[in-house]
C-alpha cells in the first residue's frame, strides 16, 4: 500500500477515536452504562471479525495471551463504565480526560520495563500531564484543590475506574510492544471485553436497555468507530509514517474532548481546555525525551 495513504488511514482512527468518549456516554444513557458497553463491543468484535479477522491464536506466546488479553478487557470495561457511571455529561468528558494520562504512562512504562533510551525531560512531561489532569478536575476555577476534592467525591467510581484504565492500558501497551511479536490480538480481545460485560450484566442488577432510534444510532457509530478504528489503525503502523501517527495521536485528548462537546451538547469552561492542552503537551514532551 502507497505510504501517504496508509498514514492518512492511520490518523482516520485517530479521527474515529476521538469519537468514542462522547458516544459511549450518549449509548449508556439509553441502554445502561453495562448493558451499552456490552452492546458496543459486541458489534465492534463483529466489525473486527470482518476488517481484522480472527488471529491464529496457536502462534500467540503465552504471555501475550493471558497477560494482553487481561489488560485489554480490563482497560476496556474501566473506560467505558467509567464514562457510564459519570454524574452529568461534562463530568463523562472530564473523565475521559483522566484516561488520556496513558500516552505519557506508556512511556514511563517502556522507560522502566522495555529499556527504552530517553532523557530527563520526561520527568517535566509527566508533571504536566498530571497538572493538566488536575486542571480539568477544578472546573472553571483551574487548579483548585476544593473543587477538586468535590468533583472526585461526586462520583468517585468513575473517576477511580478512569484514573485505573490509564495504568492499565499503558501496562498493555507495554506487555504488547514485548511479547506480541508482530500478532494481533485486537478481535479476540474485543470479543472477550464483550463476554465480560455480558456475564456481568447477567449477574448484576441491571436497568432495562431502552432502544430509541438516537441510541441505535449513536450505538451503531460507536461500534463502527471502535471496530474500523483497530482496522485502520493497524493499516497505518504497518504501512504508513509511524512518527506522523505517533506525533498526532498525542492530540487526541484535545480532538476527543471537542466532539464529545459536541455529541453530548455540553459546553466546556475555558479552564477546561488549558488542562487538556497541558495533558497533549505533557504527552508529546515524553514523546521527545525518547526521540533525543
Amino acid at each position: 500500500m502507497d505510504r501517504k495513504r496508509a498514514t492518512l488511514i492511520g490518523l482516520a482512527a485517530i479521527l474515529l477515536w476521538s469519537t468514542m468518549v462522547g458516544l459511549i456516554r450518549s449509548v449508556s444513557e439509553g441502554l445502561g452504562p453495562v448493558g451499552g458497553a456490552a452492546m458496543i463491543y459486541t458489534l465492534s468484535g463483529l466489525l473486527c471479525l470482518v476488517t481484522v479477522g480472527f488471529p491464529d491464536i496457536r502462534r500467540f506466546s503465552p504471555r501475550y495471551l493471558i497477560a494482553g488479553s487481561v489488560l485489554f478487557v480490563s482497560y476496556e470495561i474501566c473506560l467505558a463504565l467509567s464514562l457510564g457511571y459519570a454524574a452529568t455529561r461534562a463530568q463523562a468528558i472530564e473523565v475521559g480526560m483522566v484516561n488520556y494520562l496513558w500516552p505519557s504512562l506508556t512511556i514511563v512504562f517502556a522507560i522502566l520495563f522495555n529499556g527504552q533510551k530517553s532523557t530527563l525531560w520526561v520527568i517535566p512531561g509527566l508533571a504536566i500531564s498530571l497538572l493538566g489532569v488536575c486542571w480539568v478536575l477544578g472546573g472553571e476555577q483551574g487548579l483548585h484543590l476544593d473543587e477538586i476534592t468535590r468533583n472526585i467525591v461526586s462520583s468517585p467510581l468513575s473517576y477511580a475506574l478512569a484514573f485505573a484504565g490509564a495504568f492499565i492500558w499503558a501496562a498493555y501497551c507495554t506487555v504488547t510492544s514485548k511479547f506480541a511479536k508482530g500478532q494481533n490480538g485486537i478481535t479476540l480481545f474485543v470479543l472477550l471485553t464483550a463476554l465480560s460485560l455480558w456475564v456481568k450484566y447477567a449477574l448484576s442488577d441491571q436497568p432495562d436497555m431502552v432502544f430509541t432510534l438516537p441510541v441505535v444510532v449513536k450505538l451503531v457509530m460507536c461500534g463502527v468507530a471502535l471496530g474500523l478504528g483497530y482496522a485502520a489503525w493497524n493499516i497505518g503502523i504497518l504501512h504508513g509514517n509511524v512518527t506522523v501517527l505517533a506525533a498526532v495521536s498525542y492530540f487526541t485528548p484535545v480532538l476527543s474532548a471537542a466532539l464529545a462537546a459536541a455529541v453530548l451538547n455540553s459546553p466546556l469552561s475555558f479552564a477546561f481546555w488549558q488542562g487538556a492542552l497541558m495533558v497533549c503537551a505533557g504527552s508529546l514532551l515524553c514523546w521527545y525525551a525518547t526521540r533525543k
